[in-house]
């Protein structure tokens, strides 16, 4: 099994990297690819997709305990 990594970025989007299929909530393939920059804020016209619309509009630092 191929190593998956999800980066949380401070006030920025999920990267998602390793081979992984993007499924809709209707279980039908967005397609297949080595990294994801997925939307965290709701703004991007492109969801699941990150298109940049949070910068300076969201604020979100995660850390692990």
């Amino acid at each position: 099994m191929e190593n998956i990594k999800i980066q949380v970025l401070d006030d920025a989007p999920l990267i998602v990297k390793g081979e992984v299929e993007l499924i809709d909530g209707e279980g039908k393939s967005m397609g297949t690819n080595p990294e994801f920059h997925l939307c965290r804020c709701g703004l991007s016209k492109n969801k699941p997709h990150c298109d940049g619309s949070h910068r300076g509009k969201f604020e979100s630092k995660v850390r692990a305990k």
